[in-house]
């Protein structure tokens, strides 16, 4: 009888402090705004891994357009006479190019033939410029090529002649339309007349680039990320910031200038997996750190560079001898000072002047600097003191990032906050790729970080959902939505959060999951992305106090919430994820309006899936996507009816 008893009493205990049950009733403070969420809350994180950039968002479709692979001829097939050239290069940085010259046979053919990125995406009736640098030898005829679009079955599906009418270097161009769809089409290019050709940097892009610009990105891809909105896009990595060692870190200034003579670099992320091993895998540096300032500004985020901090990757560089001492670190010092100049000096300036000459006289108005990426211990900080001083001394208005290291915990991570702070860090970058319990977890992993210190850069996390082999799961979309509520509720400390990494090509992945997966033609948003684009989209002016029973709402009975008050829409925005399997009904007292205030419902959206496993497919891409959604409203109470896995926005406005 005392066992019963006291089984009885613990049971009512929980149900009176509301657990165990389906209905809750939270309470909204509508009296007093909380702390200001940050333009940057949410952004865009993008690093080249996956065929992020060549062969992805970068819309080239030429593979080794200027024949400056280790192998020159990868990705080309020759026939014919044909001969690799280096001898009186026009491109002091890609040196190679290519003789073409008669067969000496009429029915002998030269020619080149490229294949692309897994093939080159042609669709019908689409516009495409094709263009070459190129010039006569030995003659002064003119001489003539012939271009061609291929698709998978080995047809012509688009053709031009071209004429080469001058024995200097020139570039010629030409547009073909393809007259049918195929995703994997080649590019073949004859030679047609009697003489010799010089060919260098042979280019296809569609003219239907993002903004319509040459040496453009692809619109589609480009179009995606500007779609959630966000406030802060920070590139160009990520590890290849530090580079399998620090001759292939990568090196903003050989991303700019000319496009035709940006050098070759190999990726850092073709050597990492050999089960995922990809050696066509290089950098042209096309998509450079001029295209990634456009694009930051095209989206209304603010950039964020990374820079190299003088250590190559430590993942793959155990000796000190790897890295540049701490007393020889003036050229990397320079190039960070440069780099801001690039970003934000006049016209006048040495490398305001390289911007302004590229197209872009107003400065891009940096205002954030990550310097270094994952880095860790003792050899970070040393060396992160020194670039401090020197921008703190040179350009004291940008706020610099420093790193925790590479993981949310840990030795590492013990270490490097304390220092963070002694250097008076602005932000500290941190990292967490985990499984779905620590997400869960972990949503209120800032409730007590200290407010003195650095603010916070959640600067690549991904729930990695092992039940479906890392894929982009709706139970990992779900997890990650959770944990955001502990972001937004704590906007006061975390100013910066961005999912990691951004897209894979189906064809030439290493690492999953990823928010955009594409290949030559189609793109596929995943539940992920949309988590995203709720909250890019909601991200409201002030955090706004949600509480259940007094306490945040961050796990209980499988339910997490947060609620922010945007100031332009006069609405409170209620995020609010369901873990659990059941169907709860909450309702959110608004206490402390205004009383000429009548609120109503705004917009409502949810996501849902049948199956917590359940993935978009580039054939079925909208498996999981948002849909509206209802609530009601009497007086001053918000009634939500949410169910079992599932995350929902609701807007109230209060006008």
């Amino acid at each position: 009888m005392r066992k019963l008893f006291i089984a009885m009493s613990v049971l009512l205990g929980l149900t009176q402090m509301g657990y165990g049950q389906s209905s809750y009733e939270l309470s909204l403070n509508a009296k007093k705004l909380g702390a200001p969420i940050q333009s940057t809350m949410y952004g865009l994180f993008f690093e080249d891994i996956n065929f992020a950039a060549d062969g992805g968002l970068y819309a080239e479709m030429v593979k080794n357009r200027s024949f400056d692979f280790p192998q020159n001829l990868l990705g080309w097939y020759t026939f014919g006479k044909v001969e690799v050239m280096k001898d009186s290069p026009l491109f002091e940085n890609n040196p190679t190019y290519l003789k073409l010259s008669a067969s000496g046979h009429d029915h002998k053919h030269t020619g080149i033939e490229n294949e692309g990125f897994r093939g080159m995406g042609f669709k019908k009736d689409e516009t495409y410029r094709f263009s070459v640098w190129a010039k006569t030898v030995e003659s002064n005829s003119p001489q003539k090529i012939n271009v061609q679009f291929l698709d998978s079955k080995n047809d012509v599906i688009a053709s031009q002649d071209l004429e080469i009418t001058s024995n200097e270097w020139k570039k010629y161009e030409v547009v073909l339309t393809p007259k049918k769809t195929d995703e994997k089409g080649r590019l073949r290019i004859f030679f047609l007349t009697k003489g010799n050709i010089y060919l260098d940097h042979v280019s296809v892009f569609p003219t239907d680039t993002w903004k319509g610009r040459e040496n453009g990105l692809r619109k589609d891809l480009a179009q995606a990320l500007s779609d959630i909105n966000p406030g802060v896009f920070r590139f160009p990595g990520g590890c290849i910031v530090e580079g399998t060692d620090l001759d292939t870190r990568y090196d903003w200034k050989k991303s700019v200038g000319p496009v035709e003579n940006r050098p070759l670099n190999e990726n850092r992320w073709h050597y990492t997996f050999k089960n995922r091993f990809f050696p066509d895998y290089f950098q042209t540096y096309g998509l450079g750190f001029y295209e990634y300032f456009l694009l930051s500004e095209d989206m209304g985020a603010e950039p964020l560079p990374v820079i190299n901090v003088g250590l190559s990757c430590q993942y793959q560089n155990k000796k000190e001898e790897c890295h540049i001492p701490v007393n020889a670190l003036d050229e990397y010092i320079q190039d960070a000072l440069d780099l801001i100049e690039f970003a934000n000096g006049p016209a006048d300036t040495k490398w305001g002047k390289l911007r302004a000459d590229m197209g872009h006289p107003a400065p891009f108005n940096l205002k954030y600097l990550g310097v270094g990426n994952e880095q860790w211990g003792h050899e970070y900080v040393d060396r992160l003191a020194v670039f401090m001083k020197a921008i703190r001394a040179k350009y004291p208005e940008i706020k610099i990032i420093g790193s925790s290291g590479p993981g949310p915990d840990g030795k590492e991570f013990d270490y490097l906050w304390p220092e963070m702070k002694k250097l008076k860090a602005d932000l500290v970058d941190e990292h967490y790729y985990r499984d779905p319990k620590w997400f869960l977890n972990n949503a209120g992993r800032y409730d007590n970080y200290d407010r003195k210190g650095p603010a916070v850069f959640a600067g690549e996390y991904a729930c990695h959902d092992h039940s479906t082999g890392k894929q982009n799961s709706f139970r990992s979309a779900l997890c990650e939505a959770a944990f955001m509520t502990g972001l937004e509720r704590n906007a006061d400390i975390v100013h910066m959060c961005t999912y990691a990494p951004l897209f894979a090509h189906v064809d030439g992945w290493q690492w999953r999951p990823d928010m955009i997966w594409f290949d030559n033609l189609r793109m596929m948003k995943t539940p992920n992305y949309y988590v995203q684009q709720l909250y890019g989209h909601n991200v409201g002016t002030n955090v706004a106090s949600l509480t259940w029973n007094k306490e945040p709402l961050k796990g209980q009975d499988g339910l997490y919430a947060s609620a922010v008050y945007d100031k332009n829409t006069k609405a409170y925005i209620i995020k609010v994820a369901n873990t659990s399997t059941e169907t709860k009904d909450i309702k959110v007292n608004i206490n402390g309006l205004n009383k000429k205030v009548t609120p109503k419902m705004g917009e409502c959206v949810k996501m849902h899936a049948g199956e917590m496993s359940a993935v978009n497919t580039l054939d079925s891409p909208n498996n999981i996507i948002p849909q509206k959604t209802t609530a009601t409203l009497n007086g001053n109470q918000v009634s939500i009816s949410i169910e079992g896995e599932a995350f929902g926005v609701y807007q109230v406005i209060c006008e």
